[in-house]
């Protein structure tokens, strides 16, 4: 326990499931298996022995200990829990590799899932081959399992569409094939000549099939590859937008900027996307395109003497440029933002965990203070237990500059209520206020801490559902300076009342997939919180959320129950409160503290 959680990136796609001949739905065989198959349908079913032997091997563990993490999980045990009281059944995995497993579990029966869906979508049209259905089943790369389903995928309106449309497929076979035929090519296209579906003469013929066979090119699986591998090895280029220099400043590592795609770090790649987002940056790919369209001829044109070789030239041309090089970048694109995501993530997960875990002050009264320049400092006093006192509002800062007065209403607040810590939050007009606190504890000697924290999301928490009920008589901004006392007692169980992708946890933030984020950094919280423990008489709905087992729903239940009967007197008592079952109890009892 207590390390942290990390968003698992695995070098190598692992083969994760086995072709079966499915019995059904109800059908068992000892493994999970989709419900949306067919009865009596050749379908694909996830196989958990599989799938442990190969996730043994690659995370470079016993094969019993996957078996007995997976056994666990699909018994619906939380993480926290099998990390701590588990480790008979899993020799010790921890938090991480625990975390890594769910995920490579998930990953792997979606990837079913979705074999299964394509199976059964080209065994519809009646293109489902043996070969096809052997790639497919064998497949263990979701990406290549697109690749395989693109020419089978409806579509738009493309242009090879209303070749077809147009009757022109028969002449693309004969293109595709490059055989030589009987006849002479007049002969050939003069066939598909039909005025009446838009086939006007023997250019217009020839073009039709041409975008048919441009587009059976850009689909076929090896040569989507064969160009993902290629613009791998190009450059990123960065130039800056024509008079956007000067309002683009903060870019300005990236108005010039060249770097090979392979080696670019991931703060670099979301940072010129956050500039070409913001409309400073231009971006593009640089590859030597002429060299690769000679390779793309040579590889794809195999008959020198064949009629139509001068329109399979251009057509190479027409389906690098049009197709296969945009289909490259974008996948390319998308590799680099969820590798730049996985990687920034993990840092944001670190930063949580060490804004989560910082020592709390502990129970002291404690003066938050909320700084600002034109509205002042909001001040608020909370008692040792966090109980709010009373507010204030001074101005020691411009444009009104109140100092003398400022410092004896905080003097006077410090002498009442016996305050021996000063929580100053880090946003506007903190360094002034910072000062200022300092001179008036050096002049007076008192015996004050002061402590400047972090106010990332006080903002979002002062408005928010939870500080209206717990604070519904304060104004927002006195909320907002109870909320900065609050982080300097027990950063814990204040943050978690917040929604941990409105804390400031890294530059480019926002610039990460969300959903990932959110994932990623709800599991740090959930892992602080377990690791600390909570005590079941004081904590807060929101922190109790966070406890293995309970949720937000019967965390209320507790605290409801908790007002309306008193203190627990032991863990045992949490089984009165309303659907608070067995499972949920043992899940969440050994994270929570009933003292005495």
């Amino acid at each position: 326990m207590g390390q942290p959680v990390q968003v698992q990136v695995l070098s190598t796609a692992i083969h994760l499931c086995q072709p079966r001949v499915l019995r059904g739905p109800n059908s068992r065989d000892g493994q999970n298996m989709s419900s949306d198959q067919p009865d009596n349908a050749v379908g694909f079913a996830f196989s958990t022995a599989d799938f442990c032997r190969q996730v043994a091997a690659e995370l470079k563990v016993s094969n019993d200990q996957i078996e007995g993490a997976v056994r666990l999980l699909d018994d619906g045990n939380t993480i926290p829990f099998i990390a701590r009281y588990r480790k008979e059944a899993t020799r010790g995995l921890d938090e991480r590799q625990l975390r890594t497993i769910e995920d490579m579990l998930a990953r792997a029966r979606e990837l079913a899932a979705r074999k299964n869906t394509i199976l059964k979508t080209i065994s519809e049209q009646g293109q489902l081959t043996d070969a096809l259905r052997s790639q497919i089943e064998q497949c263990s790369d979701s990406r290549i399992l697109e690749d395989l389903y693109l020419p089978y995928r409806p579509k738009k309106r493309t242009r090879a569409a209303m070749a077809r449309e147009r009757g022109l497929q028969p002449l693309a076979e004969i293109l595709l094939g490059q055989h030589r035929t009987t006849g002479s090519r007049k002969d050939i296209v003069k066939a598909f000549i039909n005025p009446a579906k838009d086939v006007a003469d023997e250019d217009a013929a020839i073009r039709g099939a041409c975008d048919i066979v441009a587009e059976v090119w850009a689909e076929t699986p090896g040569n989507r590859q064969w160009m993902i591998e290629q613009v791998q090895r190009g450059e990123q280029v960065s130039m800056v937008k024509k008079g956007k220099s000067e309002e683009g400043r903060k870019f300005e590592n990236y108005f010039d900027c060249r770097e090979r795609v392979s080696k670019m770090p991931a703060h670099r790649f979301l940072a010129m996307q956050r500039g070409e987002a913001e409309g400073v940056l231009r971006l593009s790919l640089s590859i030597d395109d002429e060299a690769l369209q000679r390779h793309l001829k040579s590889r794809l044109i195999t008959n020198s003497d064949f009629e139509f070789r001068t329109e399979l030239e251009a057509t190479v041309a027409d389906c690098y440029k049009r197709l296969l090089r945009p289909a490259g970048e974008s996948v390319l694109m998308q590799q680099l933002k969820e590798k730049a995501d996985a990687e920034a993530v993990q840092v944001f997960a670190r930063n949580m965990r060490d804004l989560l875990m910082a020592a709390p002050a502990g129970p002291q009264v404690t003066i938050g203070i909320d700084p600002g320049f034109r509205t002042g400092c909001k001040v608020a006093v909370v008692d040792a237990t966090g109980q709010f006192l009373t507010s204030e509002t001074i101005y020691p800062t411009p444009p009104r500059e109140e100092k003398e007065k400022a410092a004896a209403t905080l003097l006077r607040l410090i002498r009442d209520h016996n305050a021996t810590l000063i929580s100053i939050g880090n946003g506007t007009a903190s360094r002034e206020t910072d000062r200022f606190v300092s001179e008036m504890i050096r002049h007076n000697g008192l015996n004050v801490t002061k402590v400047v924290v972090n106010e990332a999301g006080a903002s979002v928490y002062s408005a928010s559902e939870t500080a209206i009920e717990e604070y519904p008589d304060l104004d927002v901004t006195v909320r907002g300076a109870v909320s900065i006392a609050h982080r300097l007692q027990d950063p814990l169980s204040e943050l978690v009342k917040i929604d941990p992708q409105s804390i400031g946890v890294g530059q480019y933030q926002h610039d990460v997939d969300q959903k990932l984020l959110k994932k990623a950094l709800d599991r740090e919280v959930e892992s602080c919180v377990n690791s600390v423990g909570v005590g079941a008489n004081t904590a807060s709905p929101s922190l109790l959320s966070y406890v293995a087992g309970i949720g937000a729903v019967l965390a209320k239940r507790i605290v409801d129950f908790r007002n309306e009967n008193g203190a627990f007197r032991s863990r045992s008592e949490l089984l009165k409160v309303p659907r608070f079952g067995q499972k949920a109890y043992q899940q969440a009892a050994g994270f929570l503290r009933v003292r005495n």
